[in-house]
């Protein structure tokens, strides 16, 4: 049996920081890491590709809320059970709430080390292997 690869869709504005957490999901051995400028970018591409293992979203996108995307990704059938991790500058506690609310698995407030960034993906990981595609 060939080993499965492990797709994460990366829906973040900020090109600086997009290429960042690329280049750590990478590093952590993410082989396709999809990246996404914007929530309408991200709901195209959310049509025609297959289920991702992982979705990293922003929550202050230029078009559509992070919160609206994800409560998208959670109505989405085939979509419903994938791990969402949020990464975000708006760290309040309400901020926090209405993601859980949205439908993410966790959440991770901006600034953060590598290290913080890997150990809230594979907290968010945990249960999940990779899909199996169809």
């Amino acid at each position: 049996m060939e080993p499965q690869v492990q797709t994460v869709f990366l829906v973040e504005d900020a090109p600086f920081f997009r290429k960042m957490l690329g280049d750590y999901l990478r590093d952590m051995g993410f082989e396709a890491v999809v990246e996404l400028p914007s929530g309408r970018a991200a709901l195209k591409h959310l049509e025609t590709a297959a289920c991702p293992d992982l979705v990293c979203l922003d929550l202050t996108l230029p078009d559509i809320s992070g919160y609206d995307l994800c409560e998208h990704i959670r109505r989405t059938p085939a979509m419903k059970d994938v791990p969402v991790l949020v990464v975000s500058a708006r760290d309040l506690p309400e901020d926090k709430a209405h993601a859980e609310e949205a439908g993410a698995n966790g959440y991770l407030g901006k600034p953060f080390t590598q290290e913080e960034f890997t150990r809230r993906v594979q907290q968010v990981m945990k249960g999940y292997g990779p899909r199996r595609k169809p």
